[in-house]
């Protein structure tokens, strides 16, 4: 009796794993500059319109808005009074304690925790943080999070004395 209890528990702790990646707004109340969910992607919103419709229509918010880890432009048309889903994004400095040979960033946050899951991003930030590493500078790394993925989003010399 007591092995059924047992796996009923760990049922019930899968269920709840990530459970508010998002939370509800009404689409009148989203502003340019904000975050969004489009097509189930974490989005910043570059630019919206709302253009009145007929007679008996409502409003419709046109949304352009860019992926916050791709940059892959994407847009939605919804009525104002409709819902939509925000992302709640945190932004985390870490100190830069290591980049790996297999291309990793090992990271340090401020109580002492460690962070090794975060790839060196592609591109020009990965050249740059590749470079200021190489060259012996100490580090900050930002860190991007929404809806359980994250990425470096920007990197700065760490203030001397720390």
């Amino acid at each position: 009796m007591a092995d059924n209890t047992h796996s009923f528990d760990e049922v019930n702790e899968k269920v709840d794993a990530g459970a508010s990646t998002t939370y509800p707004q009404q689409c009148s109340a989203l502003r340019k500059n904000g975050h969004v969910v489009i097509k189930g992607r974490p989005c910043k919103i570059v630019d919206m319109s709302t253009s009145k419709t007929g007679k008996h229509g409502h409003a419709k918010v046109h949304l352009v808005a860019l992926d916050i880890f791709t940059g892959k432009k994407l847009e939605d048309l919804s009525p104002s009074t409709h819902n939509m889903d925000v992302p709640f994004v945190k932004r985390t400095e870490f100190q830069l304690i290591d980049v790996t040979d297999d291309g990793f960033l090992s990271l340090m946050d401020e109580s002492g925790g460690t962070k090794d899951d975060v790839k060196v991003p592609e591109g020009e930030l990965g050249d740059k943080i590749q470079r200021m590493w190489d060259e012996g500078k100490d580090l900050n790394v930002i860190i991007l999070a929404a809806m359980g993925e994250e990425c470096a989003m920007d990197v700065k010399e760490a203030p001397k004395g720390n």
